[in-house]
């Protein structure tokens, strides 16, 4: 536990050194290579949802072994280091507020801002949109970028947190349902499901913390709405502690879906100071884990 206390500050005082990443691949891009190599290896034909399985394994063992292997070295800096770099907190946070930055200057800052954290098309969005999706995002990645490799590294130390790195990764690149990924990519999906079910959970109990206890009535109904089992929580949070509609219709590729709004009763005409006031609840989140962590380091 402190070696995570000690990655958590690290990561929210270093962030994503650019110099650094600038200069050698960063250890997701790494994965990323890896997963599209095996794509292309293994999504063959009839044999893909054979073949997806079958990468995912090798990912898992490939993770579990490299985490053997650091957490051999002596003492805790590998820990440290090496969550620093995949815990995500600053990164998010710089991300996001700069959505709110760009919006301020015009709709078309904040649409270029957006794109750069989000998959959907932004082209054609309003200002309520762009927002919208920055919000999401926050709430979405604070739970897939900060709660949940925190927590697999405190419950399974780097072989837990590479685990979970190495399918989120996947998910996010062969997870979504598409004809060429939705047989290759199903183990990964599935298992980033269950690897994300707790933490997505903390993530909304952490955000509840930090808006001061917003009244959750309703919350769990708003969650289920939303497409994923996991997404909706933190985002049915957010939505409470900032009193607005979130997900909803959105456009993929030129394809519109009609999502159904999570919290639809909430405002639909969110701006950048509903997205500075998601990056302060943040941060608030972020603290209280540290604080729930302390007691774990001194007693």
């Amino acid at each position: 536990m402190t070696a995570l206390l000690l990655a958590a500050l690290l990561d929210a005082v270093a962030g994503e050194p650019r110099w650094l990443w600038s200069r050698v691949p960063h250890p997701v891009v790494i994965a990323g290579r890896l997963i599209d190599w095996l794509d292309g290896a293994l999504n063959r034909g009839g044999f893909a949802r054979v073949g997806g399985m079958a990468a995912t394994l090798g990912l898992c063992g490939l993770a579990v072994t490299l985490g053997l292997l650091l957490a051999a070295l002596p003492g805790a800096l590998a820990e440290v280091i090496v969550g620093a770099i995949l815990l995500a907190q600053r990164s998010l946070v710089t991300h996001v507020a700069a959505v709110a930055q760009a919006l301020r200057l015009s709709l078309g800052d904040g649409r270029m801002s957006v794109a750069m954290i989000v998959g959907r098309d932004t082209a054609a969005m309003t200002e309520p949109d762009v927002a919208r999706a920055a919000i999401e995002s926050a709430a979405e990645n604070f739970s897939d970028g900060v709660v949940a490799p925190a927590f697999w590294l405190a419950v399974g130390g780097l072989p837990g947190l590479l685990l979970y790195k190495a399918i989120n990764t996947a998910d996010s690149m062969i997870g979504h349902r598409t004809p060429r990924h939705e047989r290759f990519g199903w183990a990964a999906a599935r298992l980033d499901d269950v690897l994300n079910w707790i933490p997505a959970r903390l993530s909304a109990l952490l955000i509840r913390v930090a808006a001061g206890w917003p009244d959750a009535n309703g919350l769990v109904a708003d969650a289920r709405r939303h497409r994923s089992p996991n997404a909706g929580w933190p985002e049915a949070a957010m939505a409470r502690a900032l009193s607005v509609a979130l997900s909803g219709p959105r456009s993929y590729a030129g394809e519109r879906i009609e999502a159904p709004f999570v919290h639809p009763n909430g405002r639909r005409d969110p701006g950048p100071q509903e997205i500075d006031r998601a990056v302060t609840i943040l941060w608030r989140a972020w603290a209280a884990g540290l604080i729930v962590i302390v007691p774990f380091i001194l007693f």
